[in-house]
């Protein structure tokens, strides 16, 4: 019996997890698959005909890839063709490997691995026995990496600019509904056709940039059989959108008393869901540094030149 751990891209729920663990567990071979959600990692437990590429296209044909990291040696005492051949096959040899490529000229060595089955130390042990000293330059040059603090942080971009885009047309319609005269007012001020067409474009916006994660998952996941999260956001807000989108343009589509536009549930619902995953990765990246004793990080809540959170 053999195991392994693989850490698995896109799991955001409980449904998440069980799909993983379904198609891990259906393939020939695996005797056990747990899987955690919090570290976004499978401990798999097989036997042949199963092997770690077996697994990996498990992954990839649920939806759910595994998830692999890069890294940069620095080689030294290559002299020939063979000796790139030796660093090559000795790195190509070793499971989770996914692909190696060695430069003479640049005396370098590229290797793409299946993050939590290989790391830094155990290829630089690799090339050290085929008799070439290397150093990764991760390990040299750049800080530990936390990549749910790098997650939050490009998540925080995207809540930006959602919020951004999402605030007026936020304040306008449901403040309407809180403050009469605040719509009455509106209504007298700017003509009905081009305040639909200005939340028509904010959303658009929202919808084609910061949303578009929620469709480039949840689409395809649909389709599949298996939606997740992802699904569920891109058919809220989807809908929301294109039934606001027929009302703005051919009206005459819908009955006279359905003729109302739903633009800012659209652009909330992918507001909210960036923040949600915002705080999420916030909470995860701290762990991380605490258990990792990350240096350079603070709370993202302390400013925004933080090199981490």
């Amino acid at each position: 019996m053999h195991s392994t751990r693989l850490s698995v891209e896109g799991m955001t729920c409980a449904s998440c997890v069980g799909r993983v663990e379904r198609a891990l567990n259906s393939t020939t071979g695996v005797s056990n698959a747990n899987v955690n959600l919090a570290t976004e990692t499978a401990e798999v437990t097989f036997d042949a005909p199963a092997d770690v590429a077996g697994l990996v296209a498990a992954l990839d044909k649920a939806g759910y890839p595994a998830r692999t990291e890069e890294v940069t040696f620095d080689v030294q005492g290559m002299t020939c063709a063979s000796c790139v051949g030796r660093v090559e096959r000795a790195l190509a040899a070793l499971e989770g490997v996914r692909e190696a490529s060695v430069n003479l000229a640049a005396e370098t060595a590229q290797v793409r691995y299946l993050a939590g089955v290989q790391d830094v130390q155990s290829l630089t042990k690799a090339i050290a026995k085929s008799g070439y000293d290397a150093r990764a330059r991760m390990d040299r040059e750049a800080a530990p990496v936390n990549r749910k603090a790098d997650e939050a942080r490009v998540l925080r971009k995207r809540l930006v600019l959602a919020a951004a885009l999402t605030l007026p047309i936020f304040v306008i319609e449901m403040g309407g509904h809180l403050i009469p005269a605040l719509h009455h007012w509106w209504m007298m001020t700017v003509p009905e056709w081009l305040w639909r067409m200005v939340q028509f474009a904010l959303t658009c916006v929202v919808l084609a940039g910061p949303g578009w994660v929620f469709f480039s998952k949840g689409i395809p996941s649909l389709l599949r059989g298996g939606p997740d999260m992802n699904a569920l956001v891109a058919l809220g807000s989807g809908a929301a959108f294109a039934y606001s989108t027929v009302v703005t343009f051919w009206p005459q589509a819908v009955p006279m008393g359905a003729q109302n536009v739903y633009f800012e549930a659209a652009a909330v619902i992918v507001t909210l869901i960036l923040l949600g995953r915002w705080l999420e990765a916030g909470a995860k990246g701290a762990r991380v540094r605490r258990s990792a004793n990350l240096p350079g990080c603070v709370p993202m809540w302390r400013g925004s030149n933080a090199q981490g959170l």
